[in-house]
């Protein structure tokens, strides 16, 4: 999965990135907007708030809101054709875009894809965003595909996992709490309660594959009662010497608020091997 997660952030998240300090620059117009279409010869909607946008296909399932949560894949550009970034699929909550990018994926539906053309004050206005990635006053290109739309973060965690499962060829369980476990190897040694202090060798991963932590093989030993609920709840699935997957939703690891390198409401896998029972 291609995603340049932190430079999109920096360009599309409305909050915290605007700065008070007075800037002068003089901002692209709609006439430059016109010229852009013109040039690229595209037929445009242009809506009430100056949004403008082109639908390449209307999709044909759910129209998300100003509050969904979106499965979406993009490229975006300046109007000179900059590429500034891009994604073959990110998660993100309409309700902290910047403006103009919240409106214009509401006229899509799921499975949707066409061009926003985002004007200045829809988008960063005349400060830019604090990074200094995004210039004051310009006008963002957004070419977009809306891949899912779900009504909160817990049926996006859901829907992730089990296509992670899918295309993994795994067979799972999914416990009340809504934790997904794997046994490859139940273990035959001692079975620890959600309190014991274990040795686990590790490996967890985001769903795209990524890696975010890794212990060594001889693992690392810790109280179950002091880590995500994900791991209190499933090193217990285990005997000494079994191993198997975790794959934890965001309600069962780090939560709305992340943890590093982690961000919020994000779902894990944990690749696992329960070597001791110590106490």
């Amino acid at each position: 999965m291609k995603s340049y997660l932190t430079l999109f952030l920096s360009v599309i998240l409305f909050t915290s990135c605007i700065s008070d300090d007075e800037v002068t620059c003089t901002p692209q117009t709609d006439e430059d907007i016109i010229e852009y279409i013109e040039s690229n010869d595209l037929v445009t909607t242009k809506t009430a708030s100056g949004l403008y946008y082109s639908v390449n296909n209307e999709g044909t399932g759910e129209t998300p809101t100003e509050n969904s949560i979106v499965d979406l894949k993009y490229k975006t550009y300046f109007l000179d054709g900059t590429n500034t970034s891009e994604t073959e699929s990110i998660t993100l909550n309409l309700s902290t875009l910047i403006p103009g990018l919240s409106e214009g994926i509401q006229l899509f539906k799921e499975g949707g894809s066409g061009t926003l053309i985002i004007p200045s004050e829809l988008a960063f206005g005349e400060s830019g965003n604090a990074t200094g990635s995004i210039p004051c006053g310009t006008v963002l290109v957004f070419e977009i595909e809306v891949l899912a739309v779900y009504d909160n973060y817990e049926e996006q965690n859901e829907a992730a996992i089990l296509q992670y499962i899918e295309d993994n060829n795994l067979t799972a369980t999914k416990t009340e709490s809504g934790l997904y476990y794997v046994v490859n190897n139940e273990g035959t040694g001692t079975q620890p309660t959600s309190s014991s202090n274990v040795t686990v060798a590790y490996k967890g991963t985001f769903l795209n594959g990524t890696i975010f932590d890794e212990s060594s093989v001889s693992g690392v030993a810790f109280n179950l009662n002091g880590v995500i609920e994900g791991w209190t709840e499933g090193i217990p699935y285990f005997k000494e010497g079994g191993e198997g997957i975790l794959l934890v939703p965001y309600t069962l690891g780090y939560g709305e608020n992340g943890y590093n390198t982690i961000p919020g409401y994000t779902p894990l896998a944990f690749d696992i091997k329960l070597i001791s029972v110590n106490n």
